[in-house]
Order: C-alpha cells, then sequence, then structure tokens
C-alpha cells in the first residue's frame, strides 16, 4: 500500500546521512529522510528487511544500489566496507531498526568512525522514543537523561539505580518487557514510592499505552501482568535535598576565603534556599574561628 509520499530523486553531496525511521506509524518517516532513501549511492541498515519493507510502503526503489547489513554483531566486519563507499566519494545512508540512529544504536561506532576520517556526517532528524516519551509522560522536560538500557543484573544495577535516584533530571530508560516488574521492583529499593513514574509502551502503534502514577501505583499496575512491545521508563527527578549543617558550613567556609561575612552570607542563604539570618549568624561564627 503507498503511503500517498513521493520521494524525491536527487544528487546527494558525498558523505554518511543518518536516518530516523518511524517507531511505529510507518508514515512518521520524514520526507526529506525519504529522499535520502531514494537517492543515496550506498543503503545501511540495522536490519535490511525493516528498510527493505519500509521503502515498499513509500514507494522507495532500490534499483541495484548496495543494502549493507550493519548491527551490534557484524559493525567490524561491514564498517570498513562503508568507510571505502565514502572514501570514493559516494553517499551513504543508514537507518536504525526504529527511531534515530545512534540512540541505544550499533551506528555509533559508524559515525565515529566517518568523522575521525574526515568524512562528512550529516541527520535527517524525525522519530524517537526517547522525545516521544517525553512529551507524552507529563513529567518535566527542561533537563532529562537518557540513560538506555540498565545493567540486567549484580552490583553494576544497583549502582546504576542509586545513581539515578539523584538525578536533578527527568531519567529515560529503555527496559525489555520480560524485565519491567523486576526494574519496578528493584527501584523500589532506592526510589521514594512517591516518585513518579511513567511507563510508554508501544509509542505510535496499535496498543500504544502510557501509565502514569507514583511508583508505587505503577508497580501495583503491572504486577503480575504480562507485558509485550517496546518499553520506555521515565523516572521523575528526585526532589530538592535540603542542605544538611555540613553543606552550610562547606559552603560557607568556600565563600569566607574570597567574600566579607555579610556576602559571603548573602551568597550561600541564597545558593542553599536558607534563611539569610540564620546562615549570617553562622558565617559570624565560623569567621571568629
Amino acid at each position: 500500500m503507498m503511503s500517498g509520499t513521493r520521494p524525491v530523486r536527487t544528487t546527494l553531496a558525498p558523505g554518511l546521512y543518518f536516518l530516523a525511521t518511524p517507531i511505529g506509524a510507518a508514515r512518521d518517516i520524514t520526507l526529506r529522510a525519504l529522499d535520502i532513501l531514494a537517492s543515496a549511492d550506498v543503503l545501511a541498515a540495522e536490519d535490511t528487511r525493516t528498510l527493505r519493507h519500509l521503502m515498499e510502503i513509500h514507494g522507495v526503489v532500490l534499483n541495484n544500489r548496495p543494502l549493507v547489513a550493519y548491527h551490534d554483531h557484524n559493525g567490524d566486519a561491514a564498517r570498513p566496507r562503508l568507510l571505502a563507499a565514502l572514501a570514493e566519494g559516494r553517499s551513504v545512508a543508514y537507518a536504525s531498526e526504529a527511531g534515530t540512529p545512534l540512540v541505544a544504536d550499533p551506528g555509533f561506532a559508524l559515525g565515529r568512525a566517518a568523522i575521525e576520517a574526515g568524512h562528512t556526517v550529516l541527520s535527517a532528524p524525525g522519530p524517537s522514543a526517547v522525545l516521544a516519551a517525553l512529551t507524552v509522560s507529563g513529567l518535566p522536560s527542561d533537563r532529562f537523561l537518557f540513560a538506555g538500557f540498565p545493567p540486567s543484573s549484580g552490583a553494576a544495577r544497583q549502582t546504576f539505580l542509586k545513581d539515578l535516584n539523584r538525578s536533578d533530571a527527568t531519567v529515560i530508560l529503555y527496559e525489555s518487557p520480560k524485565r519491567i516488574q523486576r526494574l519496578l521492583d528493584d527501584l523500589g529499593h532506592c526510589v521514594e514510592t512517591d516518585r513518579r513514574i511513567v511507563i510508554c509502551r508501544e509509542l505510535t502503534k496499535r496498543f500504544e499505552e502510557t501509565t502514569r502514577g507514583t511508583l508505587a501505583e505503577v508497580t501495583a499496575a503491572f504486577a503480575g501482568r504480562e507485558v509485550k512491545g517496546e518499553i520506555v521508563v521515565l523516572i521523575d527527578r528526585a526532589p530538592a535535598r535540603a542542605a544538611s549543617a555540613d553543606d552550610l558550613d562547606q559552603a560557607l567556609r568556600q565563600a569566607l576565603r574570597d567574600h566579607r561575612v555579610k556576602e559571603a552570607a548573602a551568597m550561600v542563604a541564597e545558593a542553599l534556599d536558607l534563611p539569610k539570618r540564620e546562615v549570617y549568624q553562622r558565617a559570624l561564627r565560623l569567621s571568629e574561628e
């Protein structure tokens, strides 16, 4: 079935073009990405079958151009072939399996190698599970941290989750549907039960679902449930931590090195959101020591 869009075949400048591809709905691809797919001298994809199907949907003809598989398991072997094409002055388009290349994607090593070799690297932006999830989450979007997939087990996993607990940004994770309940259980050991959590499943697809609530509420919603599909997990930023007495003293001692008592106290009171009179009195005592 044709999508109604008509790719335009043009002459592309030599270089590596990273193409964002739909994470679900096929019509989410951009017109520019279709033009590049129709025009590049060499095509590369994390999954060539997926790219072929996408091209068929949108009426992009391969026309005997090379279509190279490039993924985690063959990157070392396939990368030299693509770099050789770039060195010959050809245009190479790389499409990830779904979403934006280099985000939890094997294209990172290819992009870095192309840059180091002095080739032009360009992006045709578009679908992204990270940004789609952030958009519908209702969590703060002015600062966010994409942390990829959590380590599967052991001390590395515990350290990873504890570090995320202290983040002052909205945290975004990918997780397997088979491990989502375990992730929620593990978060229960290091995150406040009233912290806001959002789980997005099958974004832009037929059975798209977004579950929002506190950690306790979302954990209960997924308890004993068989989960399928692509999962994005978002964790609200850590609540503001009240400054301790040690924090106050450390900040004041630092400020007193370069400022008079009154100035140092005013700076620290504002930085730590503490009463000015209390901070000034403490600054006086420290200055006398």
